[in-house]
């Protein structure tokens, strides 16, 4: 069929139909790119909102993890490596985001703090980048790895436990990497088929999505190691019966006394114990179980009342149960007891408080000596406070009922005050802090796991940036030439606080070398 020519009139209309057609194109291209755009935003703050909750959820399994280390530590182990591993995938996926924009040459714009979400329609850079031809190039192949070993460490953590096979198999479905069918029938790389031909929003919006995917998994891992730990934590397949007699000891013919209650041993370090007015060294008191052992004077001959408190830390606070308990004392004792309240040893210069007493014997009629032991305040305390030598030897005697004489002695190892550790705004050993926290931050010095709680007092130190002069500080803040000299240091140099002097607050007495603390700039 022979097409008539069209007229002047005609012609003008039709051109006018495709300049509106392609009005109507590049209008609905922009409010795609438009739409992509607001779309990254929101999984932008919705991933800031989930890494907030990770993180408080992370810090409230940890602590569970230090204070009920049976129940919560492998929970707590599990999350941290979780957090580790997501924290370098989504920064590694963040690098992605920025190669794109700078080889786009995209840029946020100062006054609306938005990307030109309209202009950024062009793909050909990661096209060039991550592919070639039907294949994938160097640098999409390393995005492919990298995206597969994330996936391999979160299973390595996880484990094979059939309580995680459900989570298991939804994470594998969220990170599913296998080649994907066409329309056309053809099979196409997991990474060609969501990323070749796309426009450069498009393609940032997908990784946001995925760095939004890590995050959910890490919260859902999160609440699936808890949920396990607190189920089996109520579980009555880990109580037992615990026999408690209403008295520790019973004399021939009297009736057994007692009940028998459904419990189980806590393996739960306490703060603190006190007994009958007396605070115990939990280094000594505390077994495997998490039961605490009592060892102290147990006072006249008859019945005795046990009265005291444990001190835990739940949720961050302190958490007092009391303790109420009897025990009966029989007569004629043939040893002494002594015991050091704080320690299995006593420390040269300091004031070590004691307990020395006969059992069944009065306070009144117990007298005991040795080098540098006095008598203090209260039945049967006393302090020694031991100067030069190795060891001190304590010696008891007593005057019984009868009047005869019984005598006793034993040796105590003496110690020095162990050497003090140097922390850093509370860091020791070595930490990374931005540059500000360093500038204003106040350099300390402690006795970790000492028994006693001495105060030390940081007088010098000397701070050192790589490439620069070491200076000397006094007191416990950078000076101003330190701080001309960290201004001056590279983001990830490693600068030193060592040589670090100080004293015990009251105590003349000299203390050995603080150990050195690292600090890493993280900007």
């Amino acid at each position: 069929m022979g097409g008539a020519k069209e007229t002047p009139r005609q012609k003008m209309i039709s051109l006018m139909y495709l300049v509106l057609i392609a009005m109507l194109a590049l209008n609905m291209s922009k409010e795609v790119l438009s739409a992509f755009g607001l779309m990254d935003e929101k999984f932008e703050n919705a991933n800031t909102l989930i890494t907030d909750n990770n993180t408080k959820t992370l810090a409230s399994l940890v602590s569970k993890g230090e204070e009920k280390p049976k129940e919560f530590a492998v929970a707590a182990n599990k999350a941290q490596q979780i957090t580790q591993i997501s924290k370098k995938f989504t920064t590694y996926i963040g690098n992605l985001k920025s190669e794109i924009l700078k080889g786009g040459k995209y840029e946020v714009d100062p006054e609306t703090g938005q990307l030109p979400f309209d202009q950024m329609d062009k793909g050909d850079f990661i096209d060039e980048l991550w592919f070639a031809g039907d294949k994938l190039s160097k640098k999409g192949q390393v995005v492919m790895e990298t995206i597969n070993k994330y996936k391999a460490d979160i299973k390595s953590v996880v484990g094979n436990d059939v309580k995680y096979t459900v989570a298991l198999e939804n994470f594998d479905k969220k990170f599913n990497t296998e080649s994907i069918k066409a329309k056309d029938g053809a099979n196409k790389l997991w990474l060609d088929y969501h990323f070749k031909g796309f426009p450069a929003i498009a393609s940032i919006t997908k990784l946001t999505a995925m760095q939004n995917d890590v995050k959910t998994t890490e919260a859902n891992m999160f609440n699936l190691f808890l949920g396990n730990t607190l189920d089996s934590a109520v579980s009555l397949k880990n109580y037992q019966a615990i026999v408690l007699a209403d008295k520790s000891a019973f004399f021939a013919g009297e009736k057994f006394q007692g009940k028998v209650v459904l419990g189980k041993y806590a393996d739960v370090t306490p703060t603190k114990l006190m007994v009958n007015g007396q605070e115990i060294d939990l280094s000594k008191a505390i077994d495997s179980t998490g039961a605490a052992r009592l060892d102290f004077n147990v006072g006249n001959v008859g019945e005795q009342k046990i009265d005291g408190e444990f001190t835990f830390l739940e949720d961050g606070k302190p958490l007092p149960i009391k303790i109420v308990g009897n025990y009966v004392v029989v007569p004629r004792p043939n040893s002494a007891t002594i015991s050091a309240d704080k320690m299995n040893v006593v420390y040269r210069g300091l004031d070590n408080p004691m307990t020395i007493s006969f059992a069944g014997v009065p306070d009144n009629k117990v007298s005991a000596s040795g080098s540098g032991l006095s008598k203090a305040s209260g039945t049967g305390k006393y302090v020694v406070r031991p100067g030069s030598g190795r060891e001190i030897k304590i010696n008891v005697s007593a005057t019984l009922d009868d009047g005869s004489k019984a005598s006793d002695s034993q040796v105590f190892r003496i110690k020095d005050i162990p050497k003090p550790t140097g922390s850093f705004n509370g860091q020791t050993d070595s930490a990374k802090l931005p540059r500000n926290n360093v500038m204003i931050g106040k350099v300390g010095a402690k006795l970790e796991d000492f028994v006693f709680d001495l105060d030390l007092q940081v007088t010098s130190f000397k701070f050192k940036v790589p490439g620069q002069a070491t200076i000397n500080c006094n007191g416990t803040r950078l000076s101003g030439a330190a701080k001309n000299a960290l201004k001056k240091a590279k983001r990830g140099a490693s600068v030193q606080f060592f040589d670090i002097k100080a004293k015990i607050k009251g105590n003349s007495i000299k203390l050995k070398g603080v150990s050195p603390v690292i600090i890493e700039l993280t900007n």
